[in-house]
Formats: structure tokens, C-alpha cells, sequence
């Protein structure tokens, strides 16, 4: 009796701690990124997003893939792309903020940097 009064309370912590973890989602986000610091720029923007848990700008890609994970109970995948946006770069179909935009290094505009 005591051992599966022992077993039931041990099954009932492990399924309330494993129960709370929050689900995650992941987008990839079709950037204008150029170079590193352009990498720095939108990484260190998403980090303090709210809901972003992990974000990771591709470079060698073709397309400078933005890869997020985030917590979809916190926020959207529009507000990452205004994220990115607000700092200016596109976001997929949504384009640069200007004003984002004008802050940026020369090397980070388009056109800047060759490819």
C-alpha cells in the first residue's frame, strides 16, 4: 500500500511538471539581411520580443532565412515580422519600416554589400 501511494504521488508531480511547459512554433521569415551585423541587428531585436524564445539569421542561404521559435500564446508571427520591419529590414512580403530603414549602416542597406 504505502509503495503505490509512493508511486501515485510521483506520477502525479511528474505529470503536473510536465504538463506546464509551454508549446512552441517555428517560422522561417524571408529576409533582407546582408551581412553580420545586419545577422546582430535582427537577432538582438528579437531577442527582447515578447514570446520569442530562439531566433537565427542564415546568411549562406539564398533567401537570408530568419528561423524563430516562439511561444504562439505570447505573440504572432506578424509581430515578428513588425519586429524585424521596425528595424529595418523586409520581412517577407512586408517591407522595411523607413525610418528603420534610414538608421541602418551603408553596408546593411540594399545594394551595400556585394554578394
Amino acid at each position: 500500500m504505502k509503495k503505490n501511494l509512493i508511486l501515485f504521488v510521483m506520477l502525479f508531480v511528474s505529470a503536473i511538471t510536465f504538463a506546464d511547459k509551454p508549446k512552441s512554433e517555428t517560422v522561417k521569415i524571408k529576409t533582407s539581411a546582408i551581412c553580420e551585423q545586419c545577422k546582430e541587428t535582427i537577432e538582438k531585436k528579437l531577442a527582447f520580443t515578447k514570446g520569442v524564445m530562439e531566433s537565427s539569421v542564415d546568411l549562406d542561404s539564398k533567401d537570408k532565412v530568419t528561423t524563430v521559435i516562439f511561444n504562439p500564446k505570447k505573440t504572432s508571427v506578424e509581430k515578428i515580422k513588425k519586429a524585424i520591419s521596425a528595424v529595418g529590414y523586409d520581412a517577407d512580403e512586408l517591407v522595411a519600416d523607413p525610418v528603420g530603414y534610414e538608421k541602418l549602416p551603408g553596408c546593411c542597406k540594399k545594394g551595400g554589400m556585394r554578394e
